[in-house]
């Protein structure tokens, strides 16, 4: 796209030109969602050198107990244990409740939520989704809970908390276990209390595409000292001590490395969380008045990590669907991405499984068809904010133009 906007025959600007109609690209590299921040080089570089120094590569060592230690006293929370990923932090988790039968769960989330279930032949029973919020809506789970329901896990989407009291409730009165899925949630508050404080337990994800991450890794944080000695056995094949195991486990360790990438996030977390709110304010700016396209909003007084630029496209008033959208930014070398089309339900093995599961979740079908997310954090600057932005105006400006082109392909 180039910078300069035509002119028409009376002088008034026009719409900037379209890669997907035959100009060059407005960006010569590609942006994508979710590209990793890095923070202070300098300082990750000099703990990977004292690591490798030391030789004390993994097994708990010195930089993987400090940053259990940073990352409970940033979340409020008596216990933060680190994992190699947020998957296994989740299936270790789930075992460790003692979960089993049936659990429910938002079917519009990352597959992992499901997968750590199913692994462990678990059955994971879909609700629906809020439309409001996005996340699973507490007045369509009673519904779906039988004699064999263990428990609940919701799913803190965007960074946005779920209705915690109301699933509290829920899980409470029927003598359900409660635990969270908080891979998006770092950094996020609710009640003024900071997530990782609430159900059973948290778990967070520091996989590369989070605002905050240890190249791989993830977190589980609780306040029950029973259940966090419990994880700890878990995650180390059940070792209690040198050559004696107490208990069934597995390999869940962080390593140093990611515990050292880890310590240098946490140092830059308010940088990038500011970072983060700068890239959402210039996105609503950049987007005002545009028929059709709703940006999520996180303005409700609580911490928010802004991590996640999140559009809804109503294609009848934007005169062009998501999809077509989608392909107008990757023409643009904007990796813009569905999430989390086409929903956990309609994915292998749960669509052979609950082949007609769509019909209980009218929300999530909706949402799965309608929702894009854009690239933000240290990668977007301004400027790149509003390349997008602009983009996104001369597609609804072209709309006929750009529905006839993708017909012809």
């Amino acid at each position: 796209m180039k910078s300069s906007h035509k002119r028409d025959s009376h002088g008034a600007a026009t719409a900037p030109e379209l890669a997907i109609l035959g100009a060059p690209p407005a960006f010569a590299e590609k942006r994508h969602v979710g590209r990793p921040n890095i923070g202070d080089r300098q300082a990750l570089l000099a703990r990977i050198n004292d690591l490798l120094d030391r030789r004390w590569l993994t097994n708990q060592g010195r930089y993987v107990q400090e940053f259990e230690a940073r990352l409970a006293q940033y979340l409020g929370v008596r216990h933060a244990i680190a994992m190699c990923n947020g998957t296994v932090a989740l299936e270790i988790a789930i075992r460790a409740l003692g979960l089993k039968g049936e659990v429910l769960v938002p079917s519009f989330t990352f597959v992992a939520t499901a997968h750590a279930l199913q692994w462990q032949e678990i059955t994971p029973v879909f609700c629906d989704a809020d439309p409001a919020t996005h996340n699973i809506d507490p007045a369509r789970i009673e519904r779906h809970i039988t004699p064999r329901t263990t428990g609940i896990i919701g799913v803190h989407l965007w960074g946005r908390p779920c209705a915690v009291e109301a699933l509290d409730e829920i899980a409470r009165h029927r003598g359900l276990r409660l635990m969270f899925d908080a891979a998006h949630a770092l950094g996020a508050s609710h009640g003024g209390k900071m997530i990782g404080n609430f159900g059973d337990a948290e778990v967070f994800s520091f996989h590369a595409t989070k605002f905050f991450n240890t190249f791989e890794g993830g977190a589980v944080a609780t306040n029950d000292d029973e259940l966090a000695q419990k994880i700890r056995l878990m995650k180390n094949f059940g070792f209690a001590g040198f050559d004696n195991v107490i208990y069934i486990g597995t390999n869940g360790k962080m390593s140093e490395v990611s515990a050292a990438m880890g310590l240098t996030g946490l140092e830059s977390l308010d940088a990038f969380i500011a970072i983060n709110r700068r890239n959402h304010a210039a996105y609503a700016r950049g987007l005002e008045g545009l028929p059709g396209i709703v940006l999520l909003d996180y303005a409700d007084g609580e911490k928010r990590n802004y991590q996640y630029i999140i559009l809804e496209i109503d294609a009848a008033r934007a005169g062009l669907t998501r999809d077509q959208l989608l392909q107008v930014l990757l023409a643009e070398n904007v990796i813009a991405r569905r999430y989390f089309y086409p929903g956990c339900h309609r994915m292998e093995p749960y669509r052979s499984y609950f082949p007609h599961a769509g019909l209980l979740l009218p929300e999530t079908e909706r949402l799965c068809e309608r929702v894009l997310c854009l690239p933000t954090g240290t990668d977007m600057d301004e400027a790149s904010i509003d390349k997008v932005c602009a983009i996104l105006h001369a597609a609804l400006a072209r709309a006929e133009q750009v529905q006839a082109h993708l017909s012809r392909r």
